[in-house]
């Protein structure tokens, strides 16, 4: 059939794919400025002796002051760091889970009872902290379903998990770790999804089983996706989170669970120190875009490709 006039008018002011893509990143490129890059304005009060109520323009210029109080409290800044890598360094040596979590998932055959495993191991990811805490509460504390059970088996139970400073580390990576699992496994579902169906095709014709099939087809599939995730985790060190170790502080804990951003909240917040807090904020920062960088470089070498 041949178009008519009004039809060919129409395909003649059709918008370029790309420049609906760009039109469409707008409102996100909005965000991101308003909302990451503007507020770096504000790194201006870490080098004045900034008092609430005051004009910028009327406090006294410090310089580098502040920084120098920073390193000052060594002792301080040295706990808080090493809770801060302490949790860092488990959460990487927890990268793997995910991908073992989307492998099992991927294994089962029967399709509902997969998305019924995804959709209930995804869910946590979007229950509030302070919810986590409320059902942490219920079941660990000094009265809690699990203290009481133990208990009644005859176990030995002195402190509550809430509450025990020798474990509070495993403790919280455990909570963190339920609570992101599924959600983290969701790009390595997407990523074996991407595989190549006729590489398993063809080792089932070889002969091979659903192990040699994982070991020799899935896992190096999973390789690229899982290095990139790795080192974007080695960039985020400093990173831990602030709402997790805000509802789980108390006393007896305190020494372990503070991290570098609930430091940062507790200078900032709690104690009205708003330029040493900006100050903090920007070492973060600087520190965690070098790393950024440096994962960058590395991936450069060892893999060829770049992440950022």
């Amino acid at each position: 059939m041949r178009k008519t006039q009004r039809e060919k008018g129409l395909i003649g002011k059709r918008m370029p794919e790309g420049k609906k893509f760009f039109l469409v990143s707008i409102p996100f490129v909005i965000f991101v400025f308003a909302f990451a890059y503007i507020p770096l304005f504000g790194w201006a009060y870490a080098f004045f002796d900034y008092r609430p109520g005051l004009s910028l323009l009327d406090c006294d210029f410090v310089g580098f002051k502040i920084f120098a109080k920073i390193l000052n409290n060594k002792n301080e800044l040295i706990r808080v760091m090493r809770n801060t890598l302490a949790m860092s360094f488990i959460g990487l040596l927890g990268m793997p889970l995910p991908v073992i979590f989307a492998i099992m998932l991927n294994e089962i055959q029967n399709s509902k009872f997969r998305k019924l495993v995804q959709t209930t191991t995804t869910l946590p990811n979007f229950i509030s902290w302070i919810v986590v805490f409320t059902l942490a509460f219920a079941m660990f504390s000094s009265d809690g379903l699990v203290t009481n059970i133990c208990k009644a088996l005859g176990m030995d139970v002195r402190n509550n998990l809430l509450g025990d400073n020798k474990h509070v580390w495993i403790f919280q990576w455990a909570l963190g770790t339920w609570k992101s699992l599924g959600w983290g496994a969701i790009i390595y579902v997407a990523s074996i999804a991407g595989i190549d169906a006729e590489l398993y095709d063809a080792a089932h014709v070889d002969g091979a089983n659903r192990w040699q099939t994982i070991r020799h087809i899935t896992i190096p599939g999973l390789y690229p996706t899982f290095f990139v995730q790795m080192l974007l985790q080695i960039s985020n060190m400093l990173n831990n989170g602030f709402e997790q170790y805000f509802v789980f502080y108390n006393p007896l804990v305190a020494n372990k669970i503070e991290v570098l951003d609930y430091y940062v909240f507790r200078i900032g917040v709690l104690t009205n120190d708003y330029p040493q807090s900006i100050a903090l904020g920007m070492c973060k920062t600087i520190i965690s875009v070098t790393l950024l960088f440096t994962a960058n470089r590395l991936s450069k070498k060892v893999r060829g490709e770049s992440i950022v």
